[in-house]
């Protein structure tokens, strides 16, 4: 493994965010050390390193310093040129940006679900299954094992958390399949290949522990919806 600078990444252990840079660190074969975050109680080595947005994950490379995970991919494809991970046609680079971005612009709503009641939560299923129709028809376009072709690459990285975190989320609202394999064979095709991935499978957190936490947070966040309506 590569280690001619350190490298550091502050994260924290249920992000998927932190988890795309890592998934990008180990395919790449970069040695770093990981530093975990305490999210709801900020170092101040983070408040330092992220003073604009104060998130994880935050990579440290010698000297520099680089945020938010989608500009810290690209940096790390261009930076260590072994294994790249974003397709070299402009054109293919150019839309695997573009579904990177469409999939994070639907993260809230595909989040939101887990905290929500009645009509609401309906209405952002809705967006949720919206979401993964066009991703499915994306991948069927494709006709290949994963996003980049017969490798993993930028977008399997980028919506790597679809195959992990949404069984997770889906769970915690009423043991519902929101990926259902009927519905999206190419989806659940994928989600299959990148989890059994061999720099991806021994490097995901804890399922049990995930859901423990999750259930936390939406009671959490239900708490605060309720006394905010009250107030």
């Amino acid at each position: 493994m590569e280690s001619k600078v350190a490298v550091k990444l502050l994260g924290f252990w249920v992000s998927p965010f932190s988890f795309r840079v890592e998934w990008a660190l180990r395919l790449k074969g970069v040695e770093y050390e990981y530093i975990e975050e305490d999210v709801f109680n900020k170092s101040p080595l983070l408040l330092e390193l992220n003073p604009v947005h104060k998130k994880v994950p935050v990579l440290i490379h010698g000297d520099k310093v680089i945020l938010e995970s989608l500009i810290i991919l690209e940096y790390i494809d261009e930076t260590w040129k072994q294994f790249p991970i974003l397709p070299q046609d402009p054109y293919d680079r150019a839309m695997a940006r573009f579904w990177a971005k469409f999939a994070d612009e639907k993260f809230n709503a595909w989040t939101v679900v887990c905290t929500e009641e009645g009509e609401d939560r309906e209405m952002y299923l809705k967006q949720v299954v919206e979401s993964l129709e066009k991703i499915e028809q994306e991948l069927i376009k494709g006709k290949s094992k994963f996003f980049g072709g017969e490798s993993i690459g930028y977008l399997d990285i980028a919506i790597g958390w679809i195959s992990y975190w949404l069984p997770v989320w889906g769970e915690i609202i009423g043991s519902m399949t929101i990926v259902d394999p009927t519905r999206f064979p190419a989806i659940a095709g994928w989600t299959e290949n990148f989890r059994n991935h061999p720099m991806i499978k021994d490097k995901l957190p804890p399922r049990d522990k995930m859901v423990v936490y999750f259930q936390w947070r939406s009671k959490e966040i239900s708490a605060l919806k309720a006394s905010a309506k009250k107030g």
